[in-house]
Formats: structure tokens, sequence, C-alpha cells
């Protein structure tokens, strides 16, 4: 497609869906073509972070979001960091560590916190136990915004909010603009693809791999035995909550809520019964287990209620909070009836799944109001209340549905099973438990940790939770086979379904996306392809060089396996 065509098409599909559309945090013009170094489509962490790493290496980033909330999974989809046990002491980016004490740091400066509140270096804000630092969402935007601030105002950095890329302009193995939907194009010399369900892979005809690769195609052990591109990880529309002890916020029937009350998850293998119960499926052993919920007891040890809590309100001297706000990302509102991507799956569809995921949600919260069993013999709360002031999206839930899984480019390089796993690794190198490691890759750009946690799919796959070793990012998985100036920073890198596993949490995509963000100021400044920076030995040792400088770890202590 020309230029003039392309700058033409379809420019009145701006105000169809979109209301408005704002550059928020600059008060830009409306120019109708758009120029950066970068361009960043999708406002996610690792988008963030990119967008960070670009511009401290002098870089102009255009950064484009489809809500009106840069964070992605901390934010917009209102998931606590899940994090390794490592995490206050090593294991993640300078950067990163910065956005953690800030959030805490947040709290310190605006909030009237108890003493010992203030005084913890290593506070958790909402004490939940799914991590060491359980927050509101609106902190964590207000600290990316504060983070990225001086590059706004010093015009690197735009950030078009409210803005989505559907089209893309391509100039044989290139990338050349990319169009938003109310008629402006952008153009770079570099794009990124930070979506959460990659995009622009579909959209510029990136090769791309999407659901379960096969077992013979990746010899992972736990692969599916044929590939199926419609089997991905469950979905989950969050929501906050809170509990007044005498008060009514029932919500209204939901239209869904006689399927989902009445719904029995046909798994292999197989599942407890109803999913809006107590009791589901551990997901290491795949055995029978209960949940408590008491929101009358949120400090309870093992209540649910207090799994992901993001506000306790003994932490502050006045009533700031009146409640403890629990933020709702259980098996029970995983969503894995219909697939979000793949062949044959439009966009009316994708609609439609993600308004039944949000039907499952209010369904859930619905059944926890009315019919859920109580401890006391009773069922039900209806002082459970809905706060939709937490998360400010749709129906009172996130912004934005949680993604576990997105299209994946076949990389140089792709992460396996095999590379990561402890009993294979075990078994590999004929280590103890003790003393084996995850695969050494020369070309790391940083690390992370966590199990190989996938959620139920849809497929009717049941969880499949491994044991897995620190792991390193390897540059190659970065790197698309083909294209040459595209390159990932969110969870569509080259992994496989497996890995993916362990490679899609907070701090693992922080660190995909400033490994990007430095690479191609490094590509900038040299002159250098990514592929030719892997290649070159020299060129490798100088960019990751600039990594360490940047605070960016490349490898382990030795560490046990999780």
């Amino acid at each position: 497609m020309n230029r003039r065509d392309f700058l033409h098409v379809n420019t009145a599909l701006g105000l169809g869906w979109l209301t408005w559309n704002s550059d928020k945090m600059l008060g830009a013009g409306r120019e109708k073509e758009m120029h950066a170094d970068v361009v960043i489509v999708g406002g996610s962490l690792g988008g963030c972070a990119a967008a960070l790493a670009a511009c401290r290496a002098g870089m102009s980033v255009i950064l484009v979001e489809e809500t009106d909330w840069i964070g992605g999974q901390l934010t917009s989809q209102a998931v606590p960091p899940d994090e390794h046990p490592w995490i206050e002491q090593f294991g993640c980016t300078r950067s990163y560590r910065a956005l953690r004490e800030g959030i805490r740091q947040y709290y310190r400066d605006h909030f009237p916190l108890t003493p010992s509140a203030r005084t913890q270096a290593h506070w958790n804000p909402g004490g939940g136990w799914v991590s060491r630092l359980c927050h509101e969402p609106r902190i964590a935007l207000a600290v990316l915004q504060q983070m990225l601030a001086p590059h706004v105002a010093a015009g690197n950095l735009r950030i078009l909010l409210q803005a989505r890329v559907h089209r893309v302009e391509t100039d044989g193995d290139k990338f050349s603009a990319v169009q938003i939907v109310d008629g402006r194009v952008l153009t770079a010399p570099w794009f990124v693809d930070a979506t959460e369900l990659g995009d622009l892979l579909a959209l510029g005809g990136v090769e791309h791999r999407v659901g379960a690769e096969s077992r013979r195609e990746t010899g992972e052990p736990h692969a599916t035995e044929e590939a199926e591109p419609l089997n991905q990880q469950a979905a989950t529309w969050c929501f906050a909550m809170d509990y007044v002890e005498g008060a009514d916020f029932t919500l209204d029937r939901p239209v869904r809520y006689d399927f989902w009350r009445d719904y029995i998850p046909e798994m292999t293998p197989p599942w407890t019964g109803r999913l809006l119960d107590w009791a589901n499926t551990h997901p290491i052993t795949l055995e029978p287990r209960t949940f408590q919920f008491d929101p009358m007891r949120p400090g309870e040890s093992g209540n649910i209620f207090s799994y992901r809590q993001i506000a306790k309100a003994s932490n502050y001297t006045d009533a700031t909070y009146r409640t403890d706000v629990s933020l709702v990302n259980w098996p029970q509102n995983d969503y894995w009836l219909k697939p979000l991507i793949g062949p044959g799956v439009s966009e009316q569809d994708q609609a439609e799944a993600l308004l039944d995921a949000r039907q499952l949600s209010l369904s859930l919260l619905y059944w926890m109001q009315r019919e859920a069993p109580r401890p006391d013999g009773g069922t039900g709360w209806k002082g459970l209340r809905l706060r939709h002031d937490v998360t400010d999206g749709p129906d009172g839930l996130a912004k934005s549905v949680y993604v576990r899984e997105s299209r994946r480019i076949e990389a140089e390089f792709t992460v396996l099973e095999q590379h990561i796993s402890t009993e294979i690794r075990m078994k590999e190198t004929s280590r103890s438990r003790e003393e084996v490691s995850a695969e050494k890759f020369s070309d790391s750009v940083g690390v992370g940790a966590y199990r190989i946690d996938l959620h139920p799919s849809t497929n009717q796959r049941n969880y499949v939770d491994l044991s897995s070793l620190p792991f390193q990012i390897p540059l190659g998985a970065l790197l698309p086979k083909r294209v040459e100036n595209l390159l990932p920073a969110c969870k569509n890198l080259g992994v496989t379904h497996i890995t993916n596993g362990c490679y899609r949490l907070h701090p693992v995509e922080w660190n995909i996306g400033e490994a990007v963000g430095v690479l191609l100021g490094y590509c900038r400044d040299r002159k250098h392809t990514p592929r030719a920076v892997r290649n070159r030995p020299e060129w490798l040792a100088e960019y990751q060089g600039r990594l360490r400088q940047q605070g960016v770890e490349l490898d382990w202590p030795s560490l046990r396996p999780l």
C-alpha cells in the first residue's frame, strides 16, 4: 500500500468506536503523520520499560496504548506483581527495583501510615500473601508516570492513550509505519510490539506461533501430541472487592449467571465439580483442595480473601481505608471456554469471549453475595462490594482482561521446557536438585524465575505446573527470524506454550522491555542490526556491558529450584 493510500484509508473509523483520544501526558497536537526513533505499540509493563530505556539512550519514542492507563498487567489488568522469592535482594533490573520501591515510597509520601508501616523496609501495602508487594493499581500507574515524566517533559516521549493500531505498512522485511484507528500514521526506523496479544505480529505478517506446539516439534515432554493453535491459557477479568458488615451491595443478577452457577468443567485430569465452588484443583498435585473464605476475618491464615489483598486498613492511622480490599484473580474466574486469538478467531469472536469472561467474574461475585457457603453454615455475604473506584473498568471490573498467553514470534532461538525444567535438567546433567541449574545462554540479556505455571486452557487441559530453575533471557528469543526492525517487549518473545508459563510474569516482562530499549539505543549508536549484535561476540559483549551499566543482571547465583 502506498503512503498516500495508507494515510487516507479508513480515517473515518476513528470516531466510530473511539469517543476521544488524548495525548494526556503531553497535550500534543493532532498531526496526521508523526515520527520518532522508536514506535512502541502497547503500554504494557514491557512497553513502559522499553520506552524508559530507549529515552535514557537518547532516542525519541512514541508509546501507543489502547486504554487510558499505561502499565498493563500491573495496572489496567489489576494484577499485583507475581515474583520470585529473592526479588528484594536480586533477580531483577535496577529500574524494576526502582518501580517497586517507588510504589512503597508513594504510600509513604501521600498516605497516613502507621509508624510500623512507615519504617518497614520491605513493607507490603496491601498485606496480600501472593507477593511481597501488593498494592492498588492506581499507585503503580502514578509511579510509572513519574518515571516517564522527565522524558515527556523533554519532548522525547509522546504517549498516545486510548489509541489502537489497526494497520501496518511494511517494506520487504521491515516495518515502515503503523496507523492508529483515528487515522494518524506513525513512522520510525524501529518498532516494538508490546501489546498483550502480540497484535503487531498478526497485523504485519510477522511469522509467529499461537497456542500449543506439538511434542514432535519441540521435544517438550509436556507439549501436546499435536499442535493446537487454539489451545491457550485461561484469561481472567480481575476485580476488586471489600466487605461491609450489615450492608447489602448485591449486584443485579448477571445475564449469564445460571450458566456459570451450574457450569462443571470437563477437564483432563478432572476438575472437582462446579467452577463456582470453594473446592477446586490444586495446580501442582492436581488433587482436590478447598479454599477457606471469610471476608470478616481477612488476615486469617489461609483465607483466600487475603491472597491478593491490595489494601490493608490497619496500615493507616485514619479511615483512609475503612475496610481491607481484595483483588480477585482466582481459579473461579479463569475463563477458558473460547480462545482470544488464533486461526478463525474473528474480532467478533474475541469480543464475545471477553464479554463472557466479564460475565464469569460478575457471576462469581454474585454467587459469593448470594449462594456461597459460609463457615457458620449460612450462605452468601451481601456486604461484599464491587470496588469499581479501584479498577475503573467496564462493569466495575479491571480495565482490561488479564492475558497469560500471546502470539509469539518465530525467533532466532526458542526457549524450551528442556532448558529450564528442574527434572529434565537433573536428568541431562546428572546433577542433584541442589546442584543443577538452567541452560546457560551466552547471549543473556536478563534473568527471571518462576515455576512453569500454565492455568487450565481452552482445550480443557487442567493445570500444568512444573518445577523450574532460575533462568536467563536469551537475546535470540527477542529476534524474529525474518523481520529486521520489529522487536517483542511483552509475552510475545521466542518461548513456547509451555515456557511462556514462566516468562510471562511482571519482572521478566519488564526485563524483556528494558533489554529491547537498551538494544535499540546501542544499534542506533553503532549502526548495527540486532541480529548482527547477537552474531558478533565483540558487539554482543559491548551491548551486554551497557545492560550491566544500566543495572540489568545477566546471570544468577546458585539457587534452589522453584
